[in-house]
Parts: structure tokens; C-alpha cells; sequence
């Protein structure tokens, strides 16, 4: 965990919550009131977030006592209590909403992935993330698709050089936009890999003619297609398929043999699992 981009999450995600104050608590319950709280599963899945609710509790209130019951990455079934949190009650309603959204989303995450997972675990292709997050909630979302077994992708901009179709159409064509990436990382003396996304075979065999990458995303390509990309490559090059791949089809692409398949749908559009939080 990341903790000085947690700990600046938390605490934007407070300030956008809280404003002047809870007016609700403060206005209904005493300051010196204290409770305590269970967060109940309501829904099978995989647990994601704890580690990331007890540094919510704690950088609201360290002095809430947060007993953990299940890890991240554990199977749930409803009716499971994943934690129990007592202390002041103001500050457990504050850190309420806060927990649950992160852990919830957090959840359906690693939910989905797991899923994609397991019916992979036949093939030896992995599952990758993209960069279709929710802004400002990125991490917190590649962080679940690695609780529920996928792998991360380039977190940004900034850790990976990949060149798309726009890149290449604006650079001139695939060699233009290879070359020039390789000039840039000899000038700059950055340590970064390259991949290039291609969108037909006669792309490929630009790529394939000129090297100098490390990964090649085969985008939106037909299973028949893929195949014989995959055939062409023969290995040398570290293969990605993207594009129009969800859980339906995805041991189809992976029966191709390609290395990696990423889908934007693992965090783009999540359903989240279902938690709950209530006193007792």
C-alpha cells in the first residue's frame, strides 16, 4: 500500500464529505457517546478494502479499536462479519459511507476479476487491468484488481511507453512512431517498455519487420485473426489482446495462446458487492 496516496485519498475524501461539520450526529447524539459497529457481507464475493478501512478508521480517529475478521482476497458468504470497529460514535458514522464505498467497489472488483481468474486457470494467459477508472479512485481500483488475482497494467502515463492507433496516425505511420520512441528513451535515459497497439496483421508485419519493442497489443481482432498473429509473432514478442473481450468470450481469446488479455470492464463498469455496516 501506498501510504502517503492513501493517506492524501482519505483526507480528500473527508473534507468532500464532512464540509463544517455532521450535522446529523452532532445535532442527535452526544460528543461522548460511544458505540460500536459490525460491517455484515450481504453478498457472496471476494473481500477487498479492509487493509484500506482500518487506515480510514485510523486517520479519523486513532483511537477506534478495528478488530479484523477476514483479509482482502478471502471468499465471503452473506451473513459474514469481515470486521467489528468500536469507539466514539461520531467518529464510526463519520468513517460509515467513507469504508463502504471504497470497500464495496473495491469488492465488486475483486469479485469480477476472481471470476475471470478461475476461468482462465486453464490457459496460461493472465488478465490485465487498463487506464478505464474512475478518476482520482485509479489506484484504489488496479489495488483490487490485484486482491482478486489479476495483474496491473501500466498505473499511468508515466510507467510504460504505448503506442496506440492515435500515436501512430499522428506520428506518421508504425516505424515513425517506433523510432522515435526508442530516440526518446535513448536521450531521456529512461528505463521504461515499449508496446504497440496494431489493428491488422498488415500493422503487425510493420512491427514485426522492425522490432524494437517489448509487447504487442493485438486490438479488436477476430479469433481467426488472432490466431494467426499469434502464429506470426512466434513468440518473440510478449502478445496483449484487447478490445470487445468480457467475461463471456474471454477463454476464446485465451484459447488463441495469446500471453495477456486486458479489459477495461474489470473497473469501468463494476457492479459492487453488497456490505453493510450497522451498530450493535
Amino acid at each position: 500500500m501506498d501510504k502517503k496516496l492513501i493517506d492524501l485519498f482519505i483526507k480528500n475524501a473527508i473534507a468532500e464529505d464532512v464540509g463544517d461539520g455532521d450535522h446529523t450526529s452532532l445535532s442527535t447524539i452526544p460528543l461522548s457517546s460511544r458505540g460500536k459497529a459490525k460491517l455484515i457481507v450481504k453478498e457472496e464475493g471476494v473481500l477487498a478494502g479492509v487493509e484500506l478501512a482500518q487506515e480510514i478508521f485510523n486517520q479519523i480517529d486513532s483511537n477506534l479499536s478495528v478488530n479484523v475478521m477476514i483479509t482482502d482476497g478471502a471468499n465471503v458468504s452473506v451473513g459474514d462479519i469481515a470486521l467489528t470497529v468500536a469507539g466514539s460514535t461520531h467518529s464510526i458514522l463519520l468513517a460509515e459511507r467513507l469504508v463502504l464505498n471504497c470497500m464495496q467497489r473495491m469488492s465488486g472488483i475483486a469479485t469480477k476479476t476472481n471470476r475471470i481468474v478461475k476461468l482462465l486457470a486453464p490457459y496460461p494467459t493472465q488478465i490485465l487491468d487498463t487506464r478505464k477508472t474512475t478518476p482520482g479512485l485509479r489506484y484504489l481500483e488496479k489495488w483490487a484488481v490485484k486482491i482478486g488475482g489479476g495483474v496491473n497494467h501500466r498505473m499511468g502515463l508515466f510507467d510504460m511507453i504505448l503506442i496506440k492507433d492515435n500515436h501512430v496516425d499522428y506520428a506518421g505511420g508504425i516505424l515513425n512512431a517506433i523510432e522515435a520512441a526508442n530516440q526518446y528513451l535513448f536521450k531521456t535515459g529512461k528505463e521504461l517498455a515499449i508496446e504497440i497497439e496494431v489493428r491488422n496483421l498488415d500493422e503487425l508485419k510493420q512491427v514485426l519487420s522492425v522490432g524494437k519493442v517489448q509487447r504487442i497489443m493485438l486490438d479488436n481482432f477476430e479469433l481467426s485473426t488472432l490466431k494467426q498473429a499469434i502464429v506470426m509473432i512466434d513468440g518473440k514478442f510478449i502478445t496483449e489482446a484487447s478490445g470487445g473481450i468480457v467475461e463471456e468470450n474471454v477463454t476464446d481469446y485465451a484459447a488463441c495462446g495469446v500471453d495477456y488479455i486486458s479489459m477495461g470492464a474489470l473497473t469501468h463498469s463494476v457492479k459492487s458487492l453488497d456490505l453493510s455496516l450497522k451498530a450493535y
